[in-house]
């Protein structure tokens, strides 16, 4: 054991009470939708004893394959519920962890809270191993200039200085890894820092973003993917169909210009696409015609033959028998003269005019 190693284990923490270190696998790294699949916790003591524990947790929902390839954990090797179990075995301890304040106690609560477990936060300390790594091993230019090269950069925060400090990181660097293995989070063991730019290139951009600003990825698919908000990790093509206003309100929010560029072409492409789609469907649906010029088409069915002579009988009007007949004279009905005008006639015509006045 090397000495520097050996010094460090012997190290004895001064604890109040008992501090728990602790790690969690998930089916994701989203603290609201993912779930906690294992957990492992060392109880360390005041007086230098530990235990340790570990759980396999069944998280409520199928384990994504991708998952699974990362921490080696299946549907069939995980149980019940088991949030009260952990909850006890932790008790009053203070919490540890690496990263532990962004991601495994807010994921830790969240699966205690669906669980109805009572666990609290409000009187214990919570002490992040990486937030001690990131401050004391700061990544910033002056840091890694002092590491690689040896050097302190002279007139900091000039651009030509930290420019040519920039360059001479990148040949140290170079020299440095040119035969060092990596291994990704698949395994898959290379040497990604060699002398040639699209090697570095590749290794650079891991995380593969679609704009500058990395709120959306590509996918072990190649799909652009959200990388933030409530649709974190859903291809963004996926969030039109099923909520088309997210569309608007990123192109009207305060997201860098170039990631609403790059959103407006996923859109124009999938909103052809879809075009297309519905060309498509309308054509299918239309009778298709027998066009097939190596054969005639077939002859038009024939009109029913009308013979004219014999309709001609059939529809004559009938012709009377005295085709010479001429209308009678108008006749009275009475050819007797007219009576003279006497004194009767008129005395009745006058009573008669009497009356009706």
């Amino acid at each position: 054991m090397p000495p520097l190693l050996f010094s460090i284990l012997m190290i004895k923490l001064n604890l109040k009470r008992p501090l728990a270190f602790f790690d969690l696998e998930a089916t994701g790294t989203n603290v609201g939708s993912d779930r906690i699949v294992e957990i492992s916790v060392i109880k360390l003591f005041p007086d230098g004893t530990e235990e340790v524990k570990t759980w396999r947790i069944h998280p409520g929902v199928p384990i994504p394959l991708e998952s699974s390839l990362i921490h080696g954990i299946y549907d069939e090797d995980v149980k019940n519920e088991l949030a009260p179990a952990i909850a006890g075995f932790i008790g009053e301890s203070d919490l540890a962890g690496f990263n532990s304040n962004k991601f495994d106690i807010p994921m830790l609560m969240e699966e205690f809270l669906r669980a109805d477990v009572s666990f609290d936060l409000s009187n214990r300390h919570f002490v992040d191993v990486q937030n001690i790594f990131h401050q004391m091993e700061q990544r910033t230019l002056k840091a890694a200039y002092q590491f690689y090269c040896n050097k302190d950069i002279l007139n900091a925060h000039s651009a030509e200085a930290d420019t040519r400090a920039t360059m001479e990181v990148l040949i140290a660097q170079i020299a440095r890894y040119e035969k060092q293995e990596w291994e990704d989070k698949k395994g898959k063991r290379t040497i990604p820092v060699v002398n040639d730019i699209e090697a570095l290139h590749q290794f650079t951009n891991l995380n593969s973003p679609v704009d500058f600003a990395a709120r959306m990825v590509y996918n072990d698919q190649g799909e652009e993917v959200f990388n933030f908000g409530k649709h974190k990790g859903k291809p963004v093509e996926e969030v039109f169909r099923i909520e088309p206003s997210y569309y608007s309100w990123m192109m009207q929010g305060d997201f860098p210009l170039y990631t609403k560029r790059r959103l407006e072409e996923i859109y124009n492409r999938w909103n052809a696409k879809k075009t297309a789609e519905k060309i498509a469907r309308n054509t299918q649906s239309k009778p298709k015609e027998d066009v097939n010029p190596g054969h005639p088409a077939p002859p038009a069915p024939e009109k029913p033959q009308v013979n004219t002579a014999q309709a001609s009988k059939e529809y004559q009007r009938p012709v009377t028998s005295n085709t010479n007949h001429q209308r009678e004279p108008f006749k009275k009905r009475d050819d007797k003269p007219a009576l003279p005008v006497n004194e009767d006639m008129l005395k009745q015509l006058a009573d008669k005019f009497k009356k009706g006045l």
